[in-house]
């Protein structure tokens, strides 16, 4: 791979090849709809894409108070361009927004890639995560479920 080509951008993102690099990559973001990550991105800072000339191949995004708290969401990298510490580099460049270099505590949640995140210097923390979900992600999540063990 020539990382020449490459190119990490702060700019408009294009929401169907995003649809795309996410069912391809992200079980837990499968079948999100075009409409949906128009306000998640809408409601982001920051929002960092990275490309392959004109593909989509990584993104990454945040939501911060910009002091205390922020939690960044998202993270993917196409799996062809994995391996190549794209996944670092695009996190540490959310790490390194003035939306969230300051912040006293970075928040992320993963379900498979914490020796990943380590690497980057994020700590397993079991004493703060909670959720509650409304009725339809309720819902939704038992869908999951049920069709996982068919």
């Amino acid at each position: 791979m020539k990382y020449s080509q490459l190119h990490f951008s702060d700019g408009k993102i294009d929401l169907y090849q995003l649809q795309e690099l996410f069912n391809i990559t992200a079980f837990w973001a499968k079948e999100r709809s075009i409409e949906d990550l128009a306000i998640a991105i809408a409601n982001s800072e920051p929002v960092i894409s990275v490309w392959d000339k004109e593909r989509l191949i990584g993104f990454a995004r945040a939501t911060s108070d910009g002091i205390y708290r922020a939690t960044i969401w998202d993270v993917v990298i196409h799996p062809q361009y994995q391996g190549n510490g794209l996944g670092t580099k695009l996190v540490e460049t959310v790490l390194s927004h003035p939306r969230v270099q300051k912040v006293e505590r970075v928040y992320l949640m993963t379900t498979h890639q914490q020796e990943f995140y380590k690497k980057i210097g994020f700590e397993v923390n079991h004493t703060t995560t909670m959720v509650v979900y409304n009725q339809s992600e309720l819902d939704a999540l038992v869908s999951q479920e049920l069709e996982e063990l068919v």
